[in-house]
């Protein structure tokens, strides 16, 4: 178990579950997450492994964008490190940049309400990506970048089903012994997204 720690990053605060390592270095962020950490419900089982670290801060009402640049050598099958919507261990949704069995780093995105779903989006070269979360009136909308926010890719569009939720970040390692994921050029905005399938 570890200490919570409270970190403010693009004007917010954000707050730790007790178990991971979070660090911030001016709006630079590390999480590490240790073996066998996860968030996912299996579809099939409703086993649940409800453990990986995250850090958080309440999203307000009205629309908004989360962004940020997330990295990791991703070590092990299913290492990740994500964007995260969080309403409880029974209603949450992420947006990951992790290592697929095919060993390559891909964009995946899971939403949960009591039991998750697993949906693969694309592969990366390289070692990092950009991830963004919106929230749109009721909905939210998954999109990643490859090029540095340029251009973006809609991954999911989605609700929860709920208006209280978290937004933060996340990192796992569900089937290894640890996993380091770095989250740089993050950026919070208070406004809708103009455009849903763009990106813009």
């Amino acid at each position: 178990m570890h200490t919570v720690v409270d970190i403010t990053l693009a004007g917010l605060p954000f707050t730790s579950s007790d178990d991971g390592v979070w660090e911030a270095d001016g709006e630079s962020l590390t999480g590490i997450a240790g073996a066998r950490t996860d968030n996912f419900v299996d579809p099939g089982t409703g086993k649940a492994t409800v453990n990986a670290p995250r850090l958080l801060t309440a999203a307000p009402p009205a629309d908004f964008q989360l962004s940020a640049r997330v990295s990791s050598m991703l070590g092990q099958t299913f290492d990740a490190g994500a964007l995260l919507l969080w309403a409880g261990d029974e209603t949450w949704a992420k947006l990951a940049f992790e290592y697929a069995p095919q060993r390559t780093g891909m964009v995946v995105s899971v939403v949960t309400r009591g039991r998750s779903d697993d949906a693969n989006g694309y592969t990366v070269d390289g070692y990092s990506v950009m991830l963004r979360i919106s929230r749109i009136g009721p909905a939210y909308a998954f999109h990643a970048s490859t090029d540095g926010g340029a251009t973006w890719d809609m991954v999911r569009h989605f609700t929860l089903g709920t208006v209280d939720v978290a937004v933060g970040f996340e990192v796992q390692s569900p089937t290894g012994d640890g996993c380091r994921a770095s989250f740089t050029n993050i950026a919070y905005a208070e406004q809708t997204l103009a455009d849903l399938r763009d990106g813009r």
